[in-house]
């Protein structure tokens, strides 16, 4: 069935903040029948006490266990609770099916959270308010309250990624890829042309609109344990999150990459040249001019690349600039692989 989006995509004035009439809450779902009950219980409670509209956009990743047939149960269970439940017929990832809700919600404010239980769903009221008084373009449950449930096995590298991150974006980041969270689907849409369709969605929006000056956010929250199996690959996901990361900062900040790089090569170079002098009795010309030039050259694509970042406006800038007006705001076009089950 496919939905008709021009009706479907309310706009705000991003420049006041005004607050929008409802959420659409998204919750991507791979085989997650035993968990996505409660899930969906719960945000309805927490939704109904808020006296607001909203809906809750299910998007199935192509599950292989009964998780749309857990969807369908409570909605014939429950007719009056707004639940649309969209399914792909492949697994294509968490980010994709995050960007598939997207597509499809109804409201400008657009919350994500898991459907395994892991995330306290009853502070999303306090992200919201943080959200409409305007303090905030995105704000993120950070995983730093009294109960974290977080694997031992996934504290160091999570510590590494952060570091990076935080250098990628200049400032301290408590919780990179939180899937808990709230902005505003004109925000999104910035940076939907670079957002993956795998677990680095959250790391690369909250990177893309760090790095952009937006505002970020973040409100301490507890974690708890999943219910059942993970789908994370620790060795296989943190890889790819450093190389995220590192083509997200020469994405958007090059020259945080390049700049201490050539500066690492600078000082080797001095420090061989003084080794190779004071140890070896004579100086090694060739190879410390071949290190300085590098880093002379490092530097050089590093400004380039800044300049080029900076000079030249990206489409997906282009396109907010347009969203942020709306009499030429263009409706979002449906997936056709995005079904309604």
């Amino acid at each position: 069935m496919e939905m008709d989006d021009s009706a479907a995509h309310p706009l705000y004035d991003g420049l006041n903040f005004a607050p929008a009439s409802g959420v659409s809450m998204i919750l991507p779902a791979y085989d997650e029948e035993q968990g996505i009950g409660p899930v969906l219980d719960q945000l309805h409670t927490v939704m109904a006490h808020t006296g607001r509209p909203y809906e809750i956009v299910v998007v199935d990743d192509g599950s292989r266990d009964g998780t749309a047939e857990a969807v369908l149960h409570h909605i014939a269970a429950n007719p009056t609770h707004p639940v649309i439940a969209l399914r792909h017929h492949a697994n294509r990832g968490y980010g994709a099916a995050i960007k598939t809700g997207i597509r499809h919600a109804r409201y400008d404010i657009l919350c994500i959270t898991d459907a395994d239980g892991t995330y306290p769903n009853e502070r999303i009221p306090d992200l919201l308010a943080r959200l409409e008084e305007g303090r905030a373009d995105m704000v993120v449950g950070a995983r730093t309250g009294d109960h974290v449930r977080i694997p031992p096995l996934r504290r160091p590298a999570k510590w590494a990624i952060g570091q990076l991150a935080n250098l990628v974006a200049g400032g301290k980041i408590p919780d990179l890829n939180s899937g808990l969270r709230i902005f505003r689907r004109t925000a999104a849409m910035e940076f939907f042309d670079i957002l993956p369709d795998g677990f680095s969605f959250t790391t690369t929006i909250t990177l893309g609109m760090l790095t952009n000056g937006y505002l970020v956010e973040y409100a301490p929250i507890d974690y708890h344990a999943r219910v059942g199996k993970s789908k994370i690959r620790p060795i296989h996901d943190t890889l790819n999150f450093v190389q995220l990361i590192l083509r997200i900062a020469l994405y958007f900040a090059p020259l945080k990459l390049f700049l201490p790089l050539s500066m690492l090569l600078v000082v080797l170079g001095l420090v061989w040249g003084i080794f190779s002098i004071t140890i070896l009795d004579e100086l090694a010309d060739v190879s410390t001019l071949i290190i300085e030039m590098a880093a002379v050259q490092i530097a050089v694509i590093g400004l380039l690349a800044e300049l080029i970042n900076r000079r030249f406006p990206s489409q997906a800038r282009l396109a907010r600039s347009r969203l942020e007006r709306p009499e030429h705001a263009p409706a979002l076009q449906s997936n056709d692989h995005d079904k309604e089950l």
